[in-house]
């Protein structure tokens, strides 16, 4: 794939029609540009007749009549809304369907596994968004072997994955927006290999954000006209939430081990600025609004400045909503027993928590609690010690006392 001036040029699939459409005799140069022209795309007339003449394109094959035939058959096969290609601006196309494929079965009502199919589908559309920036920037995203493409049991041509695409120095993507796809790629992985439940609240502001990075980066990449925001309208829901609607939500949703041992994981190495990036972890207050009289100004999402007043009195509540829970050891012990792990006991928890250099400060498991040579531990630290629990079932289901 030789770099290439992006936009305003023909694929050779299609320079093989302009020859065999010459060589018709039926067309000439300004009918030719007529059927390789579109929205998205200006071709100069003038590369037309570099074809005609041999000056460019010259050891590229004409199509066949049967190839010529179906082309015009089908033309134009363009998207009404968008003026893509079907063909020509494929990967750009299931990018675009592939995210509203995602957002669509998330907010469909009825669905059980709703984040995983969210997740899956997301990452697809990521992977062809990618592709399509590297093919627009004539940037050969194949796996190679001694300057030779590599390829797939089936003879198809071997391309990155999504991990290597998003790391590629020159793509044009904010560390924020690495960060929450990484995090999702991980997230993935646990789920093609393992079943999970109870993610779909838990993982709303990660799945957010991906949306939201999505449709800037297909805004900044390719133009404003591709976002997805008129084709994804503002979901409607049935339920409101109070304080105590909320806890019991918290309660009733808890991750599975696996995934909360990820995401703790991922967290850890995390800054606090990180950690607060929109880009990474998009989160939304929704506060009902009263008034006397209903008018036209009034809208269903209000945004308002992050310095404001209003701004700082609502990350007031929502900080104190987030501040990290601290347990002992013997409360940990204790939740585990409850949790039908009675075999666990502190000398077990002492062990692993050495075995793992737990209380090194960079792992964010706990810290120093607030009497001397004592230690607090964190919810992620809870979780991992009930995943090893889980994996130790055998072990700590029965009380040997």
């Amino acid at each position: 794939m030789p770099r290439r001036k992006r936009g305003n040029h023909l694929e050779r699939w299609e320079v093989s029609l302009v020859k065999v459409m010459h060589a018709t005799k039926k067309y000439n140069d300004q009918d030719i540009l007529a059927y390789f022209t579109r929205p998205t795309r200006s071709i100069n007339a003038r590369l037309i007749g570099e074809i005609r003449s041999g000056k460019k394109h010259k050891a590229v094959k004409a199509a066949s009549l049967d190839e010529l035939e179906q082309f015009l058959r089908t033309w134009p096969n363009v998207d009404g809304e968008t003026g893509l290609s079907l063909r020509g601006d494929e990967l750009l196309v299931k990018a675009r369907e592939a995210m509203i494929a995602a957002v669509h079965n998330f907010n469909s009502a009825g669905l059980t596994f709703r984040a995983e199919i969210f997740i899956t589908t997301a990452m697809i559309a990521w992977t062809y968004l990618c592709h399509a920036w590297f093919k627009g920037e004539g940037i050969d995203y194949r796996y190679k072997e001694k300057g030779v493409a590599k390829t797939l049991k089936s003879g198809a041509e071997k391309y990155w994955e999504l991990g290597k695409c998003i790391r590629h120095n020159k793509l044009p993507i904010s560390t924020g927006t690495r960060q929450n796809i990484e995090l999702l790629l991980e997230i993935r992985h646990e789920i093609e290999h393992r079943s999970t439940d109870r993610v779909d609240d838990a993982l709303g502001p990660l799945m957010q954000a991906c949306c939201i990075n999505f449709n800037e980066a297909i805004r900044n990449w390719f133009g404003v006209q591709f976002g997805l925001e008129r084709r994804l309208p503002l979901a409607l829901q049935f339920v409101t939430f109070n304080a105590a609607q909320a806890a019991g939500l918290k309660k009733g949703h808890d991750l599975p081990a696996t995934i909360a041992a990820v995401m703790d994981n991922y967290h850890a190495a995390m800054s606090e600025e990180e950690l607060r990036d929109p880009a990474f972890s998009y989160r939304v207050a929704f506060v009902p609004k009263l008034g006397s009289k209903a008018s036209k100004s009034d809208v269903a999402v209000e945004f308002i400045k992050p310095d404001s007043d209003e701004a700082k009195a609502i990350n007031s509540v929502l900080l104190k909503e987030v501040d990290k829970a601290r347990y002992t050891p013997t409360q940990i012990v204790q939740k585990m027993n409850d949790e039908g792990y009675p075999g666990f006991k502190i000398s077990d928890h002492t062990a692993l928590w050495q075995e793992l250099d737990a209380k090194d400060p960079a792992k964010g498991l706990g810290r120093q609690g607030d009497y001397k040579n004592t230690w607090v531990w964190f919810e992620n630290w809870v979780t991992r010690v009930r995943a090893h629990c889980e994996e130790n079932a055998e072990r700590y289901t029965a009380d040997d006392d």
